[in-house]
């Protein structure tokens, strides 16, 4: 019998969540729960189960999500807390550790993910890690679940600050990227769909092509760099933008605020 799945909170990513899980064939049971009626009627259109009620979302289900603000995730938790005992809870909280989750939870076993929006698509990346008391067992139900929203990998939980500034904000960078280089096919004289399509294709196969042939970004680079050639009068304008600098200072600054309101929330 497969884990039948709540998602508590419906927002920006538990709705990707549940959106990216029912596209990509997963056949669980899944029960939406949210607040919000307007949230929950687009997922009764999809053929999601709905409830404005938090503990009995979890009560009818192996596997819960809890995608709500960090702000929030205190009060959920003490709603849902009689029905979660030896079931799996994923937070998608963002800056909140394991060890302020497991105050609320002792009993459950607990994972902390961090996707991106990317999940919409079924190509997130989503680093997890796991409390003390998840064995290989439950790792394995929740890697099949995660695959669902594209790839995951496991990370020490020291990490997870960083992750959420590299790509849990990573798609607000990349669209400025994105469409920075669609203004450029437009001062070029490009059609503006075929300069937007374009940009955005080229951004998504060159990290294809990273991942697929497990090549440094250098060497993807250099395939596309001939002696004299436009690629090379287009690099030697972008090194002297300061362009690399930009990027590492902006992944540097949301890391420091991620820990910023993980300490203002005195967890």
């Amino acid at each position: 019998m497969k884990d039948s799945i709540a998602v508590i909170g419906t927002g920006m990513m538990g709705g990707a969540i549940i959106k990216s899980l029912k596209k990509s064939g997963c056949s669980n049971k899944i029960i939406a729960a949210d607040i919000r009626p307007k949230r929950l009627q687009e997922l009764e259109k999809m053929g999601i189960l709905t409830t404005a009620n938090n503990l009995e979302a979890a009560s009818n289900s192996d596997i819960i999500f809890i995608s709500v603000k960090p702000s929030d995730i205190g009060n959920v938790l003490k709603t849902i807390k009689t029905e979660v005992d030896g079931k799996l809870v994923i937070s998608v909280a963002a800056t909140v550790p394991l060890n302020f989750l497991k105050k609320f939870i002792p009993k459950a076993k607990i994972v902390r993910i961090m996707p991106n929006v990317a999940a919409l698509v079924q190509a997130s990346y989503t680093a997890y890690c796991c409390g003390e008391n998840v064995n290989q067992k439950d790792k394995k139900r929740v890697i099949e679940l995660l695959n669902f929203l594209g790839i995951c990998e496991e990370v020490d939980e020291k990490y997870m600050d960083a992750i959420t500034a590299l790509s849990g904000s990573g798609p607000g960078y990349l669209s400025i990227i994105i469409e920075s280089l669609m203004y450029a096919g437009l001062k070029v004289g490009l059609p503006r769909t075929i300069a937007l399509n374009s940009s955005a294709q080229t951004v998504l196969g060159t990290g294809k092509l990273v991942l697929d042939l497990q090549e440094h970004p250098a060497k993807i680079k250099d395939m596309v760099t001939t002696p004299g050639g436009t690629t090379i009068e287009a690099i030697y304008e972008l090194e002297g933008s300061q362009i690399r600098q930009a990027l590492m200072n902006a992944v540097e600054a949301a890391t420091k605020k991620s820990q910023l309101i993980r300490e203002k929330l005195n967890v």
